[in-house]
């Protein structure tokens, strides 16, 4: 008598044969960023283990990643909504000139500058949005223009970095210290929180994760598609005024143009988060599992004293890696 043993046992009771291959690949769509954060932590903990493996160093991780962690945030809105907004950056860049403009130029005291600013970044979301849902132009072709367009509105604004009459309570905004954190960190704390709830727990984060699932099937339910995505471009304008707020605060200065390498970093971000935890989904916690991927790469490569040049290596890589993570778990997931 021939007792059937593996796959051919499990075939006999009636069971499919466990498929290692794709549990494999399953894991590392889902794990494999949270895995590489944990080896990079260690490798450069061995590495440097007095300069980088601090509480001094950690905190400064976090401070660093706060910008990019607020402006990815917002871009996660769009993305969840099937849309892209390649302005980010550049509403960034824009609202932070513009911001100590008011200071500087108009004389408005920070109580009122950066309420005017933030609005300024919100209604810049909404031509966004106007653009793509009312007008029906392609969202990278529009934000793309608005973008651009920004670039030469500032520079008519102000040619010169701004840095005269900037109130020492605006430049705090970013370099003050609340039992020992950099402010930026609690800034970064209290709008992913905000931004997670709504998305996971209101009305109208249902109704943006279903138009960007099935925007057709949406639609035919009775949800206002074009309100919806309106709504996320707003938010990722308002994401980037705040960037560019703080921005500002921590140069002290108001420059075009600082803000606009914040777009790569933000999608960079958002697209390993997509491969965090989820099968290709957009999401918040897994948007800041890729910023403090990036910004540990960039923190430690600086610490081991790497050339400058390796820095946009490690961003194109991290980016191109990022994509192709969150395709294989959208295929995976498809297939399933």
């Amino acid at each position: 008598m021939i007792t059937p043993t593996g796959a051919a046992a499990g075939t006999a009771l009636g069971r499919k044969p466990i498929d290692w291959k794709r549990l494999g690949l399953t894991f590392m769509s889902r794990y494999g960023t949270i895995f590489g954060l944990l080896l990079m932590i260690v490798f450069f903990s061995i590495m440097a283990p007095t300069t980088f493996f601090s509480r001094a160093n950690f905190l400064n991780i976090l401070s660093q990643a706060s910008l990019t962690a607020i402006i990815a945030s917002g871009l996660t809105y769009t993305l969840v909504v099937g849309e892209f907004d390649l302005s980010v950056g550049f509403v960034a860049s824009f609202i932070g000139l513009i911001v100590v403009g008011f200071m500087s130029y108009q004389g408005m005291p920070v109580w009122l500058s950066i309420p005017a600013a933030l609005a300024v970044g919100i209604c810049l979301g909404l031509i966004n949005g106007a653009l793509v849902t009312k007008v029906r132009i392609n969202a990278v072709i529009s934000t793309l223009g608005l973008g651009t367009m920004l670039t030469g509105i500032g520079f008519s604004y102000s040619a010169f970095p701004i840095a005269a009459g900037i109130p020492r309570a605006f430049t705090n905004l970013s370099l003050g210290r609340v039992f020992g954190v950099p402010n930026p960190v609690y800034f970064m704390a209290g709008i992913l929180l905000v931004l997670w709830v709504i998305l996971n727990k209101t009305d109208i984060g249902q109704k943006m994760q279903a138009v960007g699932s099935n925007i057709e099937a949406a639609r035919l339910s009775g949800i206002r598609v074009d309100r919806i995505k309106m709504f996320a471009f707003a938010t990722a304008g308002f994401c980037a005024a705040i960037t560019g707020t703080l921005l500002s605060s921590l140069l002290g200065s108001g420059t075009l143009g600082v803000g606009d390498g914040y777009l790569l970093d933000a999608f960079a971000a958002v697209f390993l988060g997509s491969a965090t935890l989820r099968e290709g989904e957009f999401h918040i916690v897994g948007t800041f599992v890729g910023v403090l991927i990036l910004a540990v790469g960039f923190n430690g490569l600086a610490i081991l004293g790497a050339p400058t040049n390796f820095q946009p290596i490690f961003k194109g890589g991290i980016l191109i890696l990022a994509v192709g993570m969150s395709a294989l778990a959208r295929r995976l997931a498809a297939s399933s």
